[in-house]
């Protein structure tokens, strides 16, 4: 008889989360930091005879993956759940817009994707083996746990690299970005596994750009958002948005925005989805339109094309800078 997963852990299951972090820890002890892979999170489950594959939002995956449900079915025992992250990578470095296409192309183009780029799944950790629930156990266990089962695994299955170094650490978070990876996760090895909880930290690689302030959210004069520009092809485009403001930076900048005169490029109404690529939200953002402003952001190195996969903190307006000679990021060096 095949080995089920329990009971409480058929998919779809919810994983553990992040919350933003600013440091490393300093001291050796009770933590591991991993890279902060840019790519789908997903579920590996393996059910008796049936192996199947989760994002964390409870969608099955497994259609656009074949690559990796035919690897786990074969490497992976029954009874075995495992969270991770679905990578794809080009020319050594991590490809999202590679694992977009696997879940917008046709059946047919699908396979043709699978063998030009195929795909990895990297293991993060072990949330049930053998049919047992690890998930109480702590991370220190889990991992042991993980590494045992990753011993004679072979690509596309990997296990993410993990250090308790704090120079090591830091140089992963200083070199890894050259390779697309985000930054870092952080965990405390005595903790327990609590899916849907921010019981982890995680150290995003961030970097300062200029963009262009064309729109923002809310009143003019107290702007609870900026909407970001850039110059894409001759034309102002759409390629995100901030955070909220706080409020002196709110007032600040609204102090030095002028309301758009005839000829603005962008709608006053724009898909919330264009904003924010993880907006649920299908509806519509009602936009307050601007005179362009250079504005300096705070954005990590995670982007979708030419747009901003998270939101970008705003630093401080530009207004010595033309937007007419903000260069375009393929002109960027």
């Amino acid at each position: 008889m095949e080995t089920r997963l329990p009971a409480g852990l058929r998919p779809p299951v919810a994983v553990a989360l992040a919350r933003v972090t600013d440091n490393i820890p300093k001291t050796a002890g009770s933590w591991q930091a991993e890279p902060k892979w840019d790519g789908y999170r997903a579920i590996i489950a393996r059910d008796g005879v049936d192996t199947t594959l989760w994002s964390r939002q409870g969608k099955n995956l497994g259609r656009y993956f074949p690559d990796l449900l035919a690897a786990a079915a074969v490497q992976l025992p029954p009874g075995c759940l495992i969270d991770g992250e679905t990578v794809i990578w080009s020319n050594d470095r991590l490809d999202f817009s590679a694992l977009q296409q696997r879940l917008t192309t046709s059946a047919k183009s699908l396979a043709r994707l699978v063998r030009e780029k195929p795909a990895h799944f990297v293991a993060l950790d072990l949330l049930a083996v053998a049919g047992h629930d690890t998930r109480q156990e702590p991370l220190r266990s889990r991992r042991a746990l993980l590494e045992e089962l990753a011993k004679d695994w072979e690509a596309p299955l990997d296990l993410s690299p993990a250090t308790t170094d704090p120079a090591e650490a830091q140089t992963w978070f200083k070199e890894l970005p050259a390779t697309g990876v985000e930054g870092l996760i952080i965990k405390k090895t005595t903790e327990s596994y609590a899916g849907g909880q921010r019981i982890w930290q995680k150290l995003k690689h961030r970097e300062s750009a200029d963009v262009i302030c064309g729109a923002v959210i809310g009143p003019i004069n107290r702007p609870e958002a900026i909407v970001a520009g850039l110059p894409i092809d001759g034309e102002l485009r759409i390629v995100g948005r901030s955070a909220p403001l706080k409020t002196a930076a709110a007032k600040l900048l609204g102090a030095q925005l002028q309301p758009a005169g005839p000829g603005h490029p962008w709608p006053r109404r724009v898909k919330s989805m264009a904003l924010d690529r993880f907006n649920a939200d299908k509806g519509e953002t009602e936009l307050t339109l601007v005179e362009p402003i250079v504005v300096e952001v705070s954005a990590d190195t995670a982007m979708t094309g030419t747009s901003f996969r998270h939101t970008v903190r705003f630093l401080r307006a530009r207004p010595e800078l033309n937007p007419d000679e903000l260069s375009t990021p393929s002109d960027k060096p």
